[in-house]
């Protein structure tokens, strides 16, 4: 779930899913994915396999949740200190949130135009310069609370582009590794995980020992090194560079390749059921990342210390979770793992820090919960590869990834105007309550496709194709379950 992982972003618990196959009617036909071929290094065999571009983008990916999880604990809680309100806290994760959707809805097509590679190098050098610009200009005393809602909005509307840019390239690398895909996403998201753990780990030993103005400036760093490492090592790849086969950007061609996006989505009842949760539960995650468990934490835990150590310990057992859905997961109906891990990782965590005290049960909570969130995104991104073409993904990953992100900022809104008007308990119970009744909906019948790839897809996600093959026409994911 980004929010909570966030959807770095999203995490806390939270990433969706992405459409299924049209069905054979009232859905246009979409065409079938290209046939993409490798040189081959001689007769009757393909090229050797390429693994420094996927471990290129593993290790930007890592060291950019690393800054997420840095800005999920530090500027929640450098808005608590300057200004002392949970409202104004909310205020500001709704600025930061809100342009991740538009630019979410929106970018697909540039994506497309641009460069998957380039898009994301200039979206992490956008958001290296917006965020550690806050800790400087509060160290030179310039720092009004517009300008930190403003820098938070340009980092938002400019993250998402780049998380779906890196996102969608994850295929390509790994049939050009030689690495099967199922296997390749385990990684991508353990390695997530594991960013995301060590990230809120320093950020709450960061504030305590020096205060969140260092984390911040630190964040802005990892976003600066995310840039470095895909412009140096993802080179080559054709799936990363600008399409030459699209038309010039025009308002009505623009339209054309939304209208795509979203009339996938629309036809795939699984993947838009998957996108409707995902975006109910993601604002919830947000309202608790940014708002409820920075309040908590400070009026009954004891500071940032352990604001971070509950962090970690979700994002670690999480990281736990991946792995071990990665060595038996498919051995388990999907449907079954999905729902029996969302009921783990959402609702409890609400009730037990509303009707407990001490940092102990809510410790235990979080890391129950995070073996369940850590099982949510292979899931999800499996699903996704599974049913979008290659020639749609950034146009539908974008608009999956602008509805699981629709309600975030109104989750960290709702929560601190609850905390203000009715107190931390009863926001707690009140939103803990809806998150369970959301994680409940894979009961619904259409869900039942979700144990199987569609037809002419079976089998696909569990070899490595070689340097001949076809990309697999149902094989790509986006935040974020938890």
């Amino acid at each position: 779930m980004d929010s909570t992982e966030h959807p770095k972003h999203p995490e806390g618990p939270g990433e969706p899913g992405a459409p299924q196959s049209p069905e054979s009617t009232g859905h246009p036909e979409v065409p079938e994915p290209r046939e993409e071929t490798e040189p081959e290094s001689g007769p009757g065999h393909g090229p050797p396999p390429r693994r420094g571009p996927l471990a290129s983008l593993l290790a930007a990916n890592a060291v950019s949740i690393t800054g997420n999880s840095l800005t999920l604990v530090g500027v929640p809680w450098f808005a608590l200190e300057t200004t002392g309100s949970a409202a104004k806290a909310g205020l500001v994760a709704f600025c930061a949130t809100l342009p991740v959707v538009v630019s979410a809805v929106f970018g697909g097509p540039v994506i497309d135009r641009l460069g998957r590679r380039r898009v994301s190098i200039a979206s992490d050098a956008v958001c290296a310069v917006a965020v550690a610009a806050i800790p400087l200009l509060h160290h030179a005393r310039l720092l009004d609370f517009w300008m930190l809602c403003a820098l938070m909005a340009v980092t938002g509307l400019f993250h998402a582009p780049g998380e779906t840019a890196r996102y969608v390239l994850l295929p390509e690398l790994a049939r050009m590794a030689g690495t099967p895909l199922p296997r390749a996403a385990g990684a991508f998201d353990a390695v997530s995980r594991g960013a995301r753990m060590a990230g809120a780990a320093l950020a709450g030993v960061l504030i305590a020992l020096t205060g969140a103005d260092v984390v911040l400036l630190l964040d802005g760093v990892t976003f600066a090194v995310s840039a470095v490492l895909v412009f140096l090592g993802i080179r080559g790849v054709r799936s990363a560079e600008p399409r030459r086969d699209a038309a010039p950007i025009t308002l009505a061609a623009y339209r054309n390749e939304l209208r795509e996006g979203y009339s996938f989505l629309r036809h795939s009842g699984l993947l838009l059921g998957l996108t409707l949760m995902v975006m109910l539960t993601n604002g919830l995650d947000q309202g608790w990342s940014a708002v409820l468990l920075p309040v908590h934490a400070k009026d009954n835990l004891g500071g940032a210390g352990q604001l971070g150590f509950l962090v970690a310990l979700f994002a670690g057992s999480a990281l736990l979770g991946a792995v071990l859905y990665g060595a038996f997961g498919e051995r388990f109906p999907r449907r079954v793992v999905f729902l029996a891990a969302f009921l783990v990782a959402g609702a409890p965590r609400f009730v037990v820090a509303a009707l407990t005290d001490g940092t102990a049960p809510l410790a235990l909570t979080m890391i129950a919960g995070g073996l369940g969130a850590g099982m949510l995104n292979p899931i999800l991104t499996t699903v996704t590869y599974e049913r979008v073409p290659d020639e749609l993904r950034s146009r539908v990953m974008g608009v999956t990834l602008a509805g699981a992100l629709l309600t975030t900022p109104l989750g960290a809104l709702a929560a601190g105007f609850l905390i203000e008007r009715t107190g931390l308990p009863a926001a707690l119970l009140t939103l803990g309550g809806l998150y369970l009744l959301a994680t409940l909906t894979p009961l619904l019948p259409s869900w039942r496709g979700m144990n199987a790839p569609p037809a002419g897809t079976a089998g696909v996600s569990r070899t490595a194709p070689s340097g001949r093959s076809r990309v697999p026409s149902g094989s790509s994911r986006p935040p974020e379950g938890s």
